[in-house]
């Protein structure tokens, strides 16, 4: 139980980064201690695997600077600021001057990444147009100690095109945030839509961010992981985490759909292990298995407030398609003419959208960011209370609904303390056998499957019809 401390005041006017973390929405940005003048503490990763500030004192203005402050500017705002003269808007992805859906056609960049090569691309083109001296994003940490992914500022093509792929893993911004700092130039960041808006919250307060930060490039995001997630691939494949020298998420196959997820370990001793996620425990994306309870609370699945945003066309035929498919959304005019010269020069295969597609890609995640967030704020909850821009709601909800996002949520919550659990008693089977449990119930509630599905079928006979048709995708990430 918080205790009286932990609870924000009405006004906001004390809150602190531990009142945040009490109250399940921190998401471990790290900008807070970026701005805690040098603070030495920084981030580190708790027992659960995910990245929280070391310092209890807060940074100033800290209640404008948090991503998931009721008192900072929401996206609307921000990318109000940033994109006024924008063609389109979208209350679903914001403002924006066009959208595309295909891939890069030129050299490996779709080969080498998860989807179609875009934000990769978008990120070399940047460096060698000269638009920027540096590109921070995630890649995987050279050596045997620390965490397996960080965030890296690269100067060169080679080392840029050595962050492709998507990073199921947490990470944090106080350390690159201190080298643009230190190091004049322009930069450009790639992030998920928290780490984005966090980012230009700090510009509001830090001129000399201001100035350095040329581009954000936006990752479409369902929610972020915990750095068990790997150790629990790791138990289900029969190795130990500290036998894993590196790990690749979305292990490609042109010769299967681009939603068929193959896990990819390398071991210290050069030899692999792989492992389809559906035959994981914890495989299913949308039941939120080691899920951050912050992501609970968010409302943008599309990084509103990047100058260009990337995600995976989940949508037939390109679903099925092994090679992957962006869909993008670009904010930037100085970006859409980049990318239309490259479209006209057979750089690029794009093909313009409207809103309503890119919508459509990320269908669950929207239902997930909007209807079961609705659903989420009604709850009674302690500590400090979010300012969404969607409204509690309860009613109009299907049962089958609200218990398919009561069960996300538990599941979240309860996957980070079985594993927990098992790590210290050295018992992998206790969380394994648990997940598996909670899989079971979760597909049965949400796909109808097995004896449970057939039994919440009888119960909810007259939303059968309605809800199977809703829920096909939600395995999806971003469900």
């Amino acid at each position: 139980m918080s205790s009286t401390e932990d609870r924000a005041p009405p006004d906001g006017s004390s809150l602190a980064p531990r009142q945040m973390d009490a109250s399940g929405l921190c998401i471990g940005c790290g900008v807070c201690m970026a701005q805690s003048n040098g603070n030495a503490a920084g981030m580190r990763l708790d027992r659960y695997g995910q990245f929280k500030p070391a310092a209890s004192r807060p940074p100033p203005r800290f209640a404008e600077l948090c991503p998931f402050s009721p008192d900072a500017r929401n996206e609307d705002d921000i990318a109000r600021g940033r994109f006024a003269s924008a063609r389109y808007f979208d209350s679903r992805i914001g403002r924006f001057e066009a959208a595309y859906v295909g891939h890069v056609r030129e050299h490996s960049f779709r080969t080498d990444g998860s989807s179609g090569g875009m934000a990769n691309w978008t990120a070399v083109e940047l460096l060698e147009k000269n638009l920027v001296d540096g590109v921070a994003h995630v890649v995987p940490r050279r050596g045997t100690l620390g965490p397996l992914f960080h965030y890296r500022i690269s100067r060169t093509v080679e080392d840029i095109r050595a962050g492709a792929k998507s990073r199921y893993y947490p990470v944090e911004l106080s350390g690159i945030i201190e080298e643009i700092r230190r190091c004049p130039g322009r930069y450009a960041v790639v992030g998920i839509p928290c780490f984005i808006k966090a980012l230009h919250l700090l510009c509001l307060q830090d001129p000399v961010l201001r100035e350095r930060l040329a581009f954000t490039l936006g990752l479409f995001c369902g929610h972020m992981k915990s750095a068990r997630f790997v150790e629990s691939i790791a138990w289900q494949m029969g190795e130990r985490i500290e036998a894993v020298a590196g790990v690749d998420f979305r292990l490609k196959d042109a010769r299967r759909p681009a939603n068929w997820y193959t896990a990819h370990l390398v071991l210290k001793d050069g030899s692999t292990r792989s492992k389809d996620w559906w035959h994981l425990a914890d495989g299913d994306w949308g039941a939120g298995f080691f899920q951050n309870s912050a992501c609970n609370f968010c409302d943008d699945v599309v990084a509103e407030t990047a100058d260009i945003s990337f995600g995976d066309a989940w949508v037939e035929p390109y679903a099925s398609d092994g090679r992957g498919t962006n869909v993008v959304v670009v904010r930037s005019t100085l970006l859409q003419r980049l990318i239309d010269g490259a479209v006209d020069e057979g750089r690029l295969e794009l093909q313009e959208v409207d809103s309503a597609f890119v919508v459509q890609t990320q269908a669950a995640g929207f239902r997930q960011r909007r209807e079961g967030l609705a659903f989420r704020l009604n709850r009674r909850r302690h500590g400090v209370m979010p300012k969404k821009r969607v409204a509690p709601q309860r009613g109009g909800l299907r049962v089958r609904r609200m218990i398919v996002y009561w069960l996300r949520s538990s599941i979240s919550a309860q996957s980070h303390r079985m594993f927990w659990l098992a790590r210290i008693s050295r018992l992998p089977t206790v969380y394994i056998r648990w997940a598996s449990t909670m899989l079971t119930l979760y597909q049965g509630v949400t796909y109808s499957r097995g004896w449970i599905g057939r039994l919440i079928d009888h119960i909810c006979r007259e939303e059968q019809t309605g809800d199977r048709g809703r829920s096909s995708s939600d395995d999806e990430p971003g469900a």
